[in-house]
């Protein structure tokens, strides 16, 4: 998501009281704050795979929230993850909050450690193509899409694997600088891997016609890519798609933007294409609450109102899949404990065979 979100963290501050790190980088203070930010973690299949960080979290006076998610405010100090399954790609979403900022915070011990195939990466805020050597050296292939409006916005993906195509528009849609920094599509061999940032809805929703816009434009552009291969779609989608993904649905309901009945209905056409039996378009799915019906755990706390530490956030980021390729998929989780660097938690997916 963006910085639009204060005045309802204040509010869903309020309602959460209702409710039954070593240090290696100082967290930065950007998005603002909704107590209605919230929640928990994950679980699900048996081979999950998480940060093997837990220890150093409590060692830098972390707990774990009411649902399950730890509550560190800096990176932990050591970061290992299990190993991908042999056969499998592993692909990483992060919103990392701007780079030159997450980068003197630990950005790069999580990259290090999670060593993804094909890694996305949104509000980057850079202005050039950055010249991170650490980086360059372990993604040959790098694709920044750029925002005419300096430190702004930004998404990229970086991959290990060619692709054959890259695309940094939305088709259809009128506004050129709207859409410029928020969408990356490469095309592979057997799928399309889309990485978005999508519009934000804007403070007080000043901006939820801009939201209307894109939604309408790329839910068209997913469809027509779905029709030729299968799609994976990730980065920050900025909806929290139902009241399962925030801490505090009822007070954000169509006043806090990623929340409104525009925004989730929007999201619910592209999972379930109300005009299926006559256009022939296909289902997606949302793999992580495909993976964890039953969990309240969220990739976005802001830094304000001690949201982190009260467990309050929101699940804004997430992969969206082809229906017919979700039987591929062997793991799908957020890591929790990637929190200090970003007010956001990185997600992580792994896919039997090529992209």
């Amino acid at each position: 998501m963006s910085t639009k979100r204060a005045a309802a963290a204040a509010k869903d501050s309020d309602a959460e009281a209702e409710r039954p790190a070593t240090k290696r980088a100082q967290s930065s203070t950007k998005r603002k704050a909704s107590a209605s930010d919230a929640s928990d973690s994950d679980t699900k299949p048996s081979t999950s795979k998480k940060a093997k960080a837990t220890k150093d979290a409590a060692n830098s006076g972390s707990g774990v929230s009411a649902g399950g998610q730890p509550t560190n405010k800096v990176l932990p100090v050591n970061i290992t993850f299990t190993p991908k399954e042999e056969g499998t790609l592993r692909i990483a979403t992060w919103n990392i909050c701007g780079l030159a900022a997450a980068s003197k915070k630990g950005f790069k011990y999580y990259v290090e450690a999670e060593d993804a195939d094909v890694l996305v990466l949104t509000e980057t805020k850079v202005n050039n193509d950055p010249l991170d050597q650490g980086l360059i050296q372990r993604y040959p292939h790098r694709y920044w899409a750029i925002s005419d409006k300096k430190t702004y916005s930004g998404t990229a993906i970086l991959s290990k694997i060619k692709p054959l195509s890259v695309e940094y528009t939305l088709p259809g849609h009128p506004d050129k600088k709207i859409v410029k920094g928020r969408i990356v599509t490469l095309e592979f061999e057997s799928t399309y891997v889309v990485g978005t940032y999508v519009v934000n809805a804007g403070t007080g929703l000043k901006t939820l016609d801009e939201k209307k816009e894109w939604n309408v434009h790329f839910e068209k552009y997913l469809r027509d890519l779905d029709k030729k291969k299968p799609v994976i779609w990730t980065g920050d989608l900025n909806v929290a798609p139902t009241a399962m993904d925030l801490t505090n649905p009822k007070p954000n309901w169509n006043k806090t933007p990623g929340y409104t009945e525009a925004e989730t209905t929007a999201f619910a056409r592209i999972l379930e294409p109300p005009e299926a039996e006559t256009t022939g378009a296909q289902k997606m799915v949302d793999v992580w609450r495909h993976l964890h019906p039953d969990l309240r755990h969220y990739t976005y706390f802001s830094y304000r109102f001690e949201c982190r530490t009260k467990g309050i956030g929101w699940r804004l980021d997430t992969f969206v899949l082809s229906e017919r390729i979700v039987d591929k998929v062997k793991m799908c989780e957020i890591r929790s404990e990637i929190y200090g660097a970003s007010d956001h938690c990185p997600v992580v997916l792994e896919l039997q065979g090529d992209l």
